[in-house]
């Protein structure tokens, strides 16, 4: 396979992943902002650009962080890099230049994903928005399905493996911001915000129901933070992500022959993983290792991209 064919195969499963998140995160705001009992407001938006960290690229328009401009930036927005059209047209590019390693069923679910925005200058109201978010979610989930059931080669592989990387980052990066947000004056931890924060963390990784399966005293962060790092059993957690991780190159090694740095370090990472345990985590510093978390993700990223040759 060409280094410009693996590269563009990565990254097609890498901003397919990141507009599917981005789309959760708009979605997950919306609730916890305009269907909470006890309205987030401008806080909730605000969170919302930190998690995706543009918070200072918004900051840089002048717009206050409201529903209709942050909803907007993050969809909408083509000056954006990482608004969820220009992820969908970097994905369409990637998935044009490697169209005959594609089945007609992912290519079109790419498409249409990216014809939703044709003509599009407003998310609009509540309802539109999460219509329109709700619809992106469909084309992603339809993508992944459809590369699901492509025959298992280094095509495939490689698409999963970006999405298993964006993925982690994007999960780490929404447990960190979450952890540090700071409660409204006059709320307290464990009263009906701080729930409904939690609450939009796991909607925004479709957790809800995984959480009430495996943990049996209600809604309590250090349970949510041991679902989302720890527990493999929740495909977005970081042990899964990490874990699939190694499966992906361990299967592209025995295929292409090419094995060496980001397999050391995703065996590593795994190793780290499955030791930690997540009170001593949330001791040591929750905010400490997901930072590290972040920037081991960010090497082996920089990893893979050397091992496979990418251009």
């Amino acid at each position: 396979m060409l280094s410009r064919t693996a590269a563009a195969l990565y990254w097609l499963g890498r901003y397919v992943e990141r507009a599917d998140f981005i789309a959760r995160l708009v979605e997950a705001t919306i609730r916890l902002d305009a269907l909470s009992a006890r309205p987030a407001g401008e806080a909730a938006w605000q969170s919302a650009l930190a998690v995706s960290y543009t918070d200072e690229a918004f900051a840089a328009t002048g717009h206050p962080a409201v529903q209709a401009h942050v909803a907007r930036f993050l969809t909408l927005e083509a000056s954006h890099p990482g608004s969820i059209i220009r992820c969908l047209e970097m994905a369409r590019n990637n998935a044009r230049a490697v169209r005959t390693a594609l089945t007609r069923e992912a290519w079109t679910a790419i498409n249409r994903a990216w014809w939703l925005f044709a003509n599009r200058a407003s998310t609009g109201g509540f309802t539109e928005t999460l219509n329109l978010v709700e619809q992106i979610k469909g084309e992603t989930r339809g993508f992944e399905g459809a590369i699901h059931r492509m025959m298992r080669n280094e095509a495939t592989l490689l698409i999963q493996l970006g999405a298993a990387i964006e993925r982690a980052d994007n999960t780490a990066r929404l447990v960190d911001v979450k952890y540090h947000l700071l409660l409204p004056a006059g709320e307290s931890v464990g009263g009906a915000v701080d729930r409904d924060q939690w609450t939009t963390i796991l909607q925004t990784v479709s957790a809800v129901t995984a959480y009430r399966w495996l943990y049996s005293e209600g809604l309590r962060p250090d349970n949510v933070i041991d679902l989302l790092v720890s527990r493999t059993e929740l495909p977005r957690s970081l042990a899964a992500c990490v874990e699939e991780s190694v499966a992906l190159l361990s299967q592209l090694a025995k295929r292409t022959g090419l094995q060496g740095e980001a397999d050391r370090m995703a065996r590593a990472r795994l190793a780290r993983i499955q030791k930690a345990r997540t009170p001593d985590i949330i001791v040591g510093g929750l905010h400490e290792y997901l930072e590290n978390f972040i920037t081991e993700n960010a090497l082996l990223d920089s990893a893979i991209a050397r091992q496979f040759r990418f251009l």
